[in-house]
């Protein structure tokens, strides 16, 4: 029962209840709903500039390319949760963000400046995307000014982590260099097995099955998700920057190594149970099976880089003396 008690102390607590605070933090908490609303009705109403387009939301937009199924749009279905990992880091962090010493800073004032032109040039150029990293700025700027830096550091992964929302058609152009790597891995593995096969562009042709690695498949969707889900752990996981990089970085090769794996897969399944099954079923769940398993692959990685080599190695080299 006490620990129930003690949860529930944590989520909520009497301090926050609207009797019980001071003038001064209605004050804030109104300032700051006027800033939301701002932003708000600016990003809303005023977000998405593209001529013949009924909807002037920058929200709107982003949410629709999460779902568009034609484009390269379905590779950010992942853009649902990025908020709320954003939100959930912010509160696991709250005593930091309370315990940081705060006070105004000017530098802070710039970066909302240079936001909002960042907008007004997105604005003008037709290019929601810019107007939604503009967003991302200010969201991160407005707490830079009025509470400092040390407020600021503390935000800067969890507003930096809004990216992977923002839908940059630039990487779509990665489709066909992942389709071609791809389908040459899964060749040169496939053809090594004695198993016979060609590759015509993005086909493998085979008297057991014809598969063609077109852009759904080339991979991108379980990067940017791979990505995505690195870099939260990567933030938990590592102690320090370098280490928080060198994981990141390393999802990227992992993605590319899983969706090779799952081509491959396909391939022999194909050849052992049939072009129908293989390219069938087993091509619709193999995703999720090999994602487990890149996951799996970034986690070991994590607990590579956590080892204490300095002090492993000691500790190996007073056992072998000891034994000598």
């Amino acid at each position: 029962m006490e620990d129930v008690k003690t949860s529930n102390a944590l989520i909520w607590s009497d301090r926050w209840r609207l009797g019980a605070l001071s003038k001064s933090e209605l004050m804030n908490i109104g300032f700051v709903s006027v800033i939301i609303g701002f932003l708000f009705i600016l990003f809303h109403l005023y977000g998405n500039t593209v001529d013949n387009v009924g909807n002037r939301s920058a929200f709107s937009w982003m949410i629709s390319r999460w779902s568009d199924k034609i484009s390269f749009g379905a590779d950010y279905s992942h853009g649902y949760l990025i908020p709320f990992v954003s939100l959930w880091v912010i509160w696991s962090k709250q005593k930091e963000f309370f315990a940081a010493p705060k006070q105004v800073c000017k530098w802070g004032l710039a970066v909302i400046v240079m936001a909002l032109a960042m907008h007004w040039l997105g604005a003008k150029m037709q290019q929601t995307r810019i107007s939604l990293m503009a967003l991302i700025f200010l969201i991160w700027g407005i707490p830079f000014y009025f509470y400092g830096w040390k407020v600021a550091k503390l935000l800067i992964f969890p507003c930096s982590y809004l990216i992977f929302c923002v839908p940059l058609n630039f990487l779509d152009a990665l489709s066909g260099p992942l389709q071609r790597i791809a389908t040459t891995a899964g060749y040169t593995v496939i053809d090594g097995m004695g198993i016979e096969c060609t590759r015509v562009g993005t086909m493998l042709r085979s008297p057991f099955f014809d598969l063609n690695v077109e852009a759904a498949c080339s991979g991108l969707r379980s990067l940017l998700a791979m990505t995505a889900l690195s870099a939260v752990y990567a933030y938990y996981t590592q102690k320090t920057l370098v280490k928080k990089w060198v994981l990141f970085l390393a999802s990227i090769p992992i993605a590319v190594a899983g969706n090779i794996g799952r081509i491959i897969s396909i391939a022999l399944v194909s050849v052992t149970t049939g072009q129908k099954f293989g390219a069938g079923l087993h091509h619709d769940w193999s995703g999720y099976v090999l994602f487990t398993v890149a996951i799996s692959l970034m986690v070991g990685f994590g607990k590579l880089l956590d080892i204490n080599y300095r002090e492993l190695f000691k500790t190996w080299k007073k056992a072998y003396l000891n034994h000598s």
